[in-house]
């Protein structure tokens, strides 16, 4: 289970960068990240665990984006304000998870995602 983003007043812990990889090693299913070149074992549980906090942190704050987002798509001061259904179909969401990140975003717009306790919309 993923770790929760830390709040706003706590500083963001840096992940390992995730770089690029070059297309074709991206075309080859046994590349990753050239994890699989790493013949240390001790070196390649390190690596990995640096791609996995990365790859969660990118995550959330994707999440965190997509709630605002929606959250602006579905402002009622819009003339062309989306429904919770609309957002949904859109992001590929179920209305209901739509209703929660429109929820969710408002409260990373207004700044009251400290007070939530975590930045998880569910």
């Amino acid at each position: 289970m993923a770790e929760p983003t830390p709040r706003r007043h706590e500083p963001r812990l840096r992940p390992a960068p995730l770089l690029f990889e070059p297309a074709e090693a991206a075309g080859d299913p046994e590349h990753f990240f050239d994890l699989e070149s790493i013949d240390d074992p001790g070196a390649l549980l390190t690596r990995a665990t640096e791609l996995t906090v990365a790859f969660r942190a990118a995550a959330d704050r994707a999440v965190e984006f997509q709630a605002m987002a929606a959250a602006q798509l579905a402002d009622p001061r819009r003339f062309d304000r989306l429904t919770p259904a609309d957002i949904a179909e859109r992001a590929e969401w179920t209305e209901d998870y739509a209703k929660k990140m429109v929820e969710f975003g408002r409260d990373l717009l207004r700044g009251d995602a400290e007070s939530r306790g975590h930045l998880d919309p569910l």
